[in-house]
């Protein structure tokens, strides 16, 4: 009866292939154009939140402050002199406003200048890792181009395809068992979405699912084994 009964539960597990794959993958790129004069980090490397991944020279920004922050100083000294003027009336109101007009215009200018100063050094959003690199000391930095690919290792989940015939054995928030054969891994999952496979005219779907990495080195694209009980679906 006891081998009965396992032969019945192995019977009843369907066996799916799937890919580990970062739910936080972002391409980043510079929102100023200039040389880059430093790149920080290479393929493979692990990267903090904050850290600066690659510089881009500051030159033209500094050179353009410089001009805008005298301009500024100027007005403000001009705009005292002429409310001195403007209260002996020796000039017009008019005047007075079109002086204060292009100062408000200057610190303008100066305060875009100095948030762009913030973009020529290019910092990682979060705790990631560098997976392609495109860009290299003294090459132009476009702005919109992607330079290099960050994907985050503690966000991870699992991507499968299912057969559309297999969707009545499977819910949200079943529980899966998986394993990633390379690295000897094996835990629970908990599936977490189920949509169509829009890439594909097979009628699959994909489904995706949650695990705890724990303190294993698991990284995206990684093969991974899932075995769904179609016996039971939890509530």
């Amino acid at each position: 009866i006891i081998t009965l009964f396992l032969t019945n539960i192995f019977a009843n597990q369907l066996e799916l292939d799937g890919i580990t794959e970062s739910q936080n993958e972002k391409i980043i790129s510079s929102k100023m154009m200039g040389y880059i004069t430093k790149v920080n980090v290479n393929e493979g490397d692990n990267v903090k939140k904050g850290e600066i991944l690659y510089e881009i020279d500051p030159t033209d920004i500094i050179h353009n402050t410089q001009i805008v922050s005298n301009q500024v100083k100027t007005l403000e000294t001009n705009l005292k002199r002429y409310k001195n003027l403007l209260d002996q009336d020796l000039v017009s109101k008019y005047e007075y406003e079109q002086l204060e007009l292009n100062l408000i215009t200057a610190k303008a200018k100066l305060n875009e200048l100095n948030a762009n100063s913030n973009y020529l050094k290019v910092k990682a959003p979060n705790n990631a890792l560098v997976i392609k690199k495109s860009i290299k000391e003294g090459e132009m930095a476009m702005p919109g181009m992607p330079h290099l690919i960050l994907t985050d290792l503690d966000s991870l989940i699992i991507k499968a395809n299912i057969a559309e015939s297999n969707l009545k054995n499977i819910k949200l928030n079943q529980e899966v068992d998986i394993q990633i054969p390379s690295l000897e891994f094996k835990s629970k999952g908990k599936i977490i979405a189920i949509f169509p496979n829009m890439a594909s005219n097979t009628h699959s779907f994909i489904i995706k699912i949650a695990f705890d990495k724990e303190n294993h080195q698991i990284y995206p694209s990684m093969y991974t084994k899932i075995s769904i009980n179609l016996d039971k679906k939890d509530e």
